[in-house]
């Protein structure tokens, strides 16, 4: 087994771990830094975001009012101190990506151009058109390529943590090209490996996204905190799970049921604004959680339109001009032509609400930090957290750089503490067991059960039972199915016994990870009875603060089910009170 020696090892190069490699090589040339991704760079799921990322930009805009929005979107689950170190770092890092050469969108004026997004009260949202993921993973890519301290290992699958004497040694990863191990050694990791949402059946999240990192530190002893919330995104593209951006809301799109009418207003987002109005001021601009449970009331009431991929209410832009939708929206135009056969310039596009985000995560503190002394995590994997039970759209993208910046500062501090070395032997001995275990699944004996039947199954009983609306029955039958799906996972035999380029043994690693992370949301959701945010509970249908102003705890078990436990939600100066979005001004 190959043997790599780091100071820090990154998993993930998305935009958070390309934030983290950037700002390693800046704090200190001499670091050695493994860049490890099981993807090209630019194949990392930033890119695929549309919408923006949010930053306090103009004059009517202060530092309270973000902060205000971000805690009472996030149902004040977010913890204060946090949210606060968050929109202070967000304008620097914003104009920082400028620097390196982000095209953002420019008013008229010259000005960086912001848009309205879902939840915010004031227009905030840095754009750059609707492609900002991807002009935003370009220039952090770019950007790292200056650095000769950061080598990268592409398409590289990390399969284990290295951990001996309650310290995090490095990491363990399959060379996709070769199927060899490799073993990195490093006194600090930093997991950057995004969210989970393939764990649902109707998704944004490509194929990457199987929670890989949560599922890592988790068996590694770190709790996963808050999974039970999931993010719906109100407009899907309902045949693909493709997502049509935010901003076609913030730049004034309507939603639509089928007879017409702009039924947000039945749901506590204020009455209809005219559409001659530059910006809408309520309604479409609610924040997500709420709009996906508009839509879930809407079918119940039967107003949604059917179609041949089930049931959608209408996207509807066509008032907004052809130049318009060509200058702000030119990606939504080509998406909802190529996968839906609509022309929004003349038409409405169906659309639904598909799962998008975990504002749950790897537990941090607020400098990216995991109780494994060691590990630090930050982007989607990680819950620091800022978001609560619901994050507001934008904020993630700048999240990324945030605290992908802030892991790699503690990192470079706990690396230069003098009280890191590595323990070879102890490690060697781990990457033996961890190159083993790999060996194991493919001397499996053949078996009649398959990848396919397993991930089916556990993607019905998510969205069957840990979908928008909950309850206790049906919780309890998904946390059933997956502890049985746990179980029935482990018989799973390797038909492709190649060692290069093998995509069945990823997929079946991949699998183990979802299961773990799908168990951990669904046994989460059972036990916290209560409906806030993105946990919607048709049993308990009130917020409690008294009981569950708490951040949850999920601690692995092995083959049982995780224990959970609570951890207390710092506030600092904002009290819990109505989420109330009947008259946003923007």
């Amino acid at each position: 087994m190959e043997t790599i020696e780091s100071d820090v090892v990154i998993v993930g190069a998305g935009g958070a771990g390309l934030r983290a490699a950037i700002a390693l090589a800046e704090a200190d040339p001499g670091l050695r830094i493994s860049l490890l991704s099981k993807v090209y760079p630019m194949r990392s799921h930033t890119c695929a975001a549309e919408g923006g990322a949010a930053g306090v930009a103009r004059s009517d805009d202060s530092m309270d009012l973000h902060f205000g929005d971000t805690v009472g979107g996030g149902d004040w689950l977010c913890d204060q101190d946090a949210v606060e170190f968050f929109i202070n770092e967000a304008p620097k890092e914003l104009t920082r990506l400028e620097h390196w050469g982000c095209p953002w969108s420019r008013e008229t004026d010259g000005s960086v151009g912001v848009r309205p997004f879902g939840g915010m009260k004031i227009k905030r949202t840095w754009f750059a058109a609707d492609k900002t993921g991807f002009h935003l993973l370009h220039t952090l890519f770019q950007t790292s390529l200056k650095f000769e301290s950061i080598r990268r290992f592409d398409e590289v699958f990390t399969t284990d943590l290295l951990v001996s004497d309650g310290r995090i040694q490095g990491c363990c990863a399959v060379e996709m090209r070769t199927g060899e191990m490799k073993q990195f050694l490093a006194p600090a990791v930093i997991l950057c490996t995004g969210g989970a949402g393939r764990i649902f059946p109707f998704t944004t999240n490509g194929a990457i996204k199987t929670g890989d990192g949560m599922a890592l530190a988790y068996r590694a002893g770190v709790p996963l905190k808050d999974m039970e919330f999931v993010q719906y995104h109100p407009t899907g593209l309902p045949a693909t799970g493709i997502l049509l951006t935010e901003g076609c809301r913030g730049e004034g799109g309507v939603l639509r049921n089928k007879d017409g009418y702009r039924y947000l207003q039945d749901y506590g987002m204020g009455p209809e604004t005219p559409l001659g109005e530059p910006v809408l001021k309520t309604m479409e601009l609610g924040p997500r959680d709420r709009l996906s449970q508009a839509f879930w009331q809407e079918q119940k009431k039967g107003n949604t339109v059917p179609t041949k991929w089930g049931d959608c209410v209408l996207l509807d832009m066509t008032h907004l001009g052809e130049a318009r939708i060509l200058e702000r929206l030119p990606f939504v135009h080509e998406l909802a032509h190529a996968y839906a056969g609509v022309d929004i310039v003349k038409e409405a596009v169906p659309i639904r609400p598909v799962v998008h985000y975990m504002m749950g995560g790897i537990h941090t503190d607020i400098n990216a930090a995991t109780p494994l002394p060691g590990l630090f995590a930050a982007g989607e994997c990680a819950c620091v957290s800022i978001n609560g039970a619901n994050r507001l759209g934008s904020n993630s993208l700048t999240e990324l750089l945030v605290f992908g910046k802030r892991a790699a500062e503690s990192a470079v501090k706990y690396v230069r503490s003098g009280t890191t070395k590595v323990d070879r032997a102890a490690a060697d001995q781990q990457a033996n067991a961890a190159e083993a275990r790999v060996q194991a699944l493919f001397d499996r004996p053949e078996s009649t059960e398959t990848m396919t039947a397993v991930r089916n199954e556990m993607t019905h009983a998510m969205e069957t039972g840990a979908g928008i609306y909950r309850e206790e029955a049906m919780l309890k039958d998904t946390a059933d199915a997956l502890a049985k799906l746990r179980q029935r996972q482990t018989s799973i035999a390797l038909r492709d016994k190649s060692k290069v380029f093998n995509t069945e043994f990823t997929q079946l690693v991949e699998l183990g990870c979802m299961l773990d992370v799908a168990q951990a949301v669904a046994v989460s959701a059972l036990a916290r009875k209560e409906s806030r945010g993105s946990h919607q509970r048709l049993d308990h249908v009130e917020r409690d603060d008294e009981t569950f102003l708490k951040h949850s705890m999920a601690h692995y078990q092995g083959e049982d089910a995780p224990r959970m436990d609570y951890l207390d939600v710092v506030i600092t100066k904002s009290r819990p009170g109505v989420r109330d979005y009947s008259g946003a001004k923007s």
